[in-house]
Order: structure tokens, then sequence, then C-alpha cells
């Protein structure tokens, strides 16, 4: 096993090699409280805290070097590359690598790591489902390959280029989630990462409120199908029941495998049947093949979870029978933005409040209305940044949620449009209650739970929302 050396860094941020600088770190963070031993620690002077002030504590805990940008106490040999390199005697100890910016230097150190290894990228983007397609694609590409995946939703310019430090030669695949805020942010990440392999979940204007439009989405999703290489070594994978996502094939020379529950896409799904909290029954289709499956995921969406990661481990080569192995493995990183709880009362908790858009709120609806309960009560708040989407994105919740709740709370100032839509469609006025904040909701609803209700909480992180959950928990009474 090669992983990197000090000679990689000087070799990336200078030009010149020098090979006897062998000392190696494997992984890399900008938090002292997470480095492990043999960890590079890349000081940032951030917004709150300057990670300058914890050298010690981030060598204490095993690094071998860290990258820093200002001046640091003399207890640290420096050796400052802002000018260039002539040989250097390594003399063991707390190494400091002095650089412009540490962030820069960290990207670039990144790309040229990733340039030296044969590992095949599987890039994954989207709207909605990012991180839950990374982890069940990870899950089935590990049936076959040495996979490493990005941890948490580590997905911008900082995030990516950290998990870039924690490949070693012998891995043969890397899934690797890609935020978008705005244009070109991809493109950079790409750059960095080198995919091979592109996944598109779908696209919706979430963000917006930064992106700007939906066009602007589309054009910074689409990105990283521009930036994949020319098949066969190339492979887009695209979903073919949205066509901002379907048309993204004419970008680029990649093989091209599309994914749905139409007949039209490469691999499609049919038969789809949700059971609740035991999980979705479905068939597969792909290239004469019909595979049935019945897999842990928790809602009708969990289908396109499924056909994606699907579609990656066709991409790679992989066998039907390793594949269905992957999707039916449960963890919790595979469930990490859905939680079900026992909650007080009796009831059962459905706690989705790690975010929510239009789209993925109205999948968190689906799923309550297929799980059984004596009551069926919906907690909504306020979706954030939806920019010129905002009305309307609210106006779809309220309208599914009529369809679906027999209580419908709502909370925060944008949540009064919810609350009002589904009065609108028809919903009782004595079974729909606006609350100003969390706490006013959480203390009625302490009121009102009872045995058999199910209880679905979601909305944006802003809202504090978890706060509610954590009030209905029956592990916190």
């Amino acid at each position: 096993m090669t992983m990197p050396q000090l000679h990689h860094i000087i070799a990336a941020l200078t030009g010149v090699i020098q090979a006897d600088l062998t000392r190696p770190f494997l992984g890399a963070s900008v938090d002292s409280r997470q480095i492990v031993k043999n960890n590079l620690f890349v000081a940032v002077n951030g917004e709150n805290v300057d990670g300058h002030a914890y050298l010690s504590k981030a060598f204490e805990n095993g690094a071998t070097l860290a990258l820093i940008d200002q001046e640091v106490s003399a207890d640290f040999t420096v050796l400052d590359l802002r000018a260039g390199f002539t040989r250097f005697v390594d003399q063991g100890g707390p190494l400091c690598v002095r650089v412009e910016s540490s962030v820069a230097a960290l990207q670039i150190i990144a790309k040229y790591w990733r340039q030296q290894l044969p590992v095949r990228i599987i890039g994954i983007t989207g709207s909605v489902g990012k991180t839950t397609t990374k982890e069940v694609t990870a899950a089935v590409l590990s049936q076959r390959y040495k996979t490493l995946k990005n941890k948490g939703n580590l997905n911008n310019e900082i995030g990516l280029p950290l998990t870039m430090m924690s490949l070693d030669t012998t891995y043969e695949r890397a899934v690797l989630e890609m935020g978008f805020y705005v244009p070109g942010e991809i493109k950079f990440l790409c750059d960095i990462a080198l995919p091979s392999v592109g996944v598109i979940t779908n696209v919706f204007p979430v963000h917006a409120e930064r992106a700007g439009s939906l066009e602007n989405i589309v054009a910074g999703k689409s990105e990283l199908i521009q930036s994949l290489p020319n098949a066969p070594h190339g492979v887009a994978i695209l979903n073919a029941d949205q066509p901002h996502v379907a048309n993204m094939r004419n970008l680029t020379n990649a093989k091209i495998l599309t994914y749905g529950v139409e007949e039209l896409a490469s691999l499609y799904a049919d038969n789809v049947s949700g059971m609740g909290l035991a999980g979705v029954k479905f068939r597969m289709h792909y290239d004469g093949d019909t595979i049935h499956l019945t897999v842990p995921m928790l809602g009708r969406h969990s289908v396109q979870t499924s056909l994606r990661a699907t579609a990656v481990g066709l991409a790679e080569g992989m066998a039907w029978q390793d594949i269905v192995t992957g999707l039916r493995q449960q963890s919790p990183e595979t469930q990490l933005r859905l939680s079900v709880l026992d909650g007080i009362g009796g009831s059962v908790i459905l706690d989705d409040t790690y975010n929510a858009s239009p789209e993925s709120t109205i999948a968190a609806l689906n799923l309550l209305e297929e799980v059984q309960g004596t009551r069926k009560i919906a907690v909504l708040g306020d979706m954030l940044e939806l920019g010129y989407y905002e009305e309307i994105g609210h106006r779809m919740v309220g309208g599914r949620a009529s369809d679906v709740a027999d209580v419908l709370i709502t909370v925060g100032k944008l949540g009064e449009i919810i609350s009002d839509e589904a009065l609108r469609k028809g919903m009782r006025a004595t079974v729909v209650r606006h609350f100003a904040d969390q706490a006013a909701a959480a203390a009625y609803l302490k009121t009102q739970v009872h045995q058999g209700d199910v209880v679905l909480v979601k909305g944006s992180r802003g809202l504090r929302l978890d706060q509610l959950v954590t009030a209905l928990d029956i592990a916190n009474e």
C-alpha cells in the first residue's frame, strides 16, 4: 500500500521532487478534534475559529503534518514553500508546511495525489437524494471493490479534497457527493476528483435563492456530465424521468445509462409497492433481465435510489447477485436523513428534520401515507432558500398534506402557506393548527399525541424542528 507522503506535497505545490522525504500521512481534517494518527491537519482561519490555535492539539492527537498559512509558535519546525523549495532535511517531530493559503494548497495537493492513483471516481450530484444515493452506491460497489466514500456530506471545496487525502493505492473505487450552490462549483470539484462516472439524481429549484434560477441549477449540475471522459471509460447515469436531466446526454461523449420508472429508460422499475416501515418492493428491468427486489429503505422514492446505485454497479461490471446484496444492506448511514423513533404516548415519530425541499417533503408525506397508524400527523415547517419557487413549493406541499394527513401542524412564517393551502384544498379547520415557532408547536403536540399516532416532522434546519422531535421522543421523558 502506498499513501501520500511529504514529497507529494512538495511536488504538488512547487514541482520539485525530493523522493527521500517519505514522511507519510493518510486522511486529513480541518478539525483538531477529529485528527487521528498519521493525519494531515489543515489549519484554516475561519469566520469563528482559527485552526492555527489548535496546532498543538492536532499534533497531540496524532497529526504527522500540518498545512499553515500564517506565523506560528517557534515550537514547530516550519517548511516554507511560499517562495519555492530547496533541499530539506526532515528531523522528525511536528512539521508545519507554510503556504499562501491552506485551503488552496489542500486543493492542489488533493488533485496531484488523485492523479497518481488508478482509482475510478463516481461523482454524484442533484437537488435531492445525493447523500443517500452515495451511501447505497458505496454499499453496492463494496461487494466487489475496495471503496471509499466521503463522510456525511463533505461535498464542497474543502470537504471533497479532505476526502481525497484518505485514498491510498489499494482503493479501486471512490464515491463522492458533489454539492452545488453557484455555477462553476461542480466543475471545480471535478477538476480535482477527475470522475469517470457521473450520476445526476434530479434537478429541482432547491437553493434557488443562491443559484438564481432553475436554468442556473440545471447548468450547474450538468458540469459533472461535461467533465466526464469519453466512452467507454466515462459513463453518465441520467434520470430519464426528468427531461432537464435526460437532456444532459447531449452535453457529453461519455456512455449514457438512463434510469427511471418508465420503460424508455435503460434500467427501469415497475410494480412498485411501498410497505411503510418495512421497506419497498419492486421489479427492475435491464437488458432482458428482470430482478424482483425488496429493500429495507423507507418510501417509494427509495426505488430511485436503488436504480441509481444499480446503474453504477452495472456500469462498473458487477454481477446482479452482488448488486442485490449491496441494495439489501441496511446501515445507519443509508437512512441518515430519516429516523424512526418511539414517541410519547405510544406514538411513532418519523424524524426527517435534517433539511427540506418541496420534493423531499412530498416524498416524506408519501411515506407517511404508507405507514399504518391510528392518526397521521404531519408537522411541517418553512422550506428555506427556494427563491422564486417559495410560494409555489409551499403550496404544493400543502396540497399533498391535505390528501395524506389526519392532522396538520405548521411552523414558521412560510409554514403558514402550507396550512393555508391545505385549508383551501378542503382540509377541516379543526385539524389544522399553525404556530410561530417549534417551542409552541411542541408544547401543543405534547398534549395531543396518543397511542398509535404516526407523527412526521420535517422542515429546514433553521427552524430547529429537531428540538420539537426531542420533546416528543420517549427517550427524553
